[in-house]
């Protein structure tokens, strides 16, 4: 179907209008800022934006100026700034999870260290200790008391 001059202006209008309402970050709920939604807001088809149709020209035009907004640092869907935001948490959080993990596993070989020193020095008093009863002139030391605490009748 053939649409006249006036409509076809109108449509354009209409698409600028919208073009100008989503790069501004008006999307609404639900969408993004891309040709689909372009297409929605100014109630055109949106094959029309595609191949040698009337408004290639328009997806062009807004491809170009979603693209210099992303450049300049600018990112007009607040979705897109979302899924930003979050990528950035996530890479920090795995970066906290890696050097907890890591933390753990020093912390696991230090209590293996620790374990085997405190073994080793048990061996070495149960050693000295059988030593010295061998020996005449040495005295042994009474063994320590256990006293128990809290017991009241």
């Amino acid at each position: 179907m053939r649409i006249s001059a006036a409509q076809r202006t109108e449509n354009e209008n209409r698409i600028r209008a919208a073009m100008d309402r989503l790069l501004r970050g008006e999307i609404p709920p639900g969408r993004k800022c891309d040709i689909k939604t372009l297409a929605a807001e100014a109630a055109v088809d949106r094959t029309a934006f595609y191949g040698t149709r009337p408004y290639a020209h328009l997806r062009v035009e807004f491809e170009r100026r979603v693209q210099a907004l992303h450049d300049a640092g600018e990112i007009p869907d607040p979705r897109e700034v979302r899924i930003a935001r979050l990528k950035a948490e996530n890479a920090k959080l795995r970066e906290r999870l890696a050097q907890s993990e890591q933390a753990v596993d020093q912390l696991t070989d230090f209590r293996g260290q620790a374990l085997a020193r405190l073994a080793a020095q048990h061996e070495e008093i149960v050693w000295l200790r059988e030593s010295v009863t061998g020996a005449s002139r040495a005295s042994r030391l009474p063994a320590p008391r256990t006293t128990v605490i809290g017991t009241c009748s």
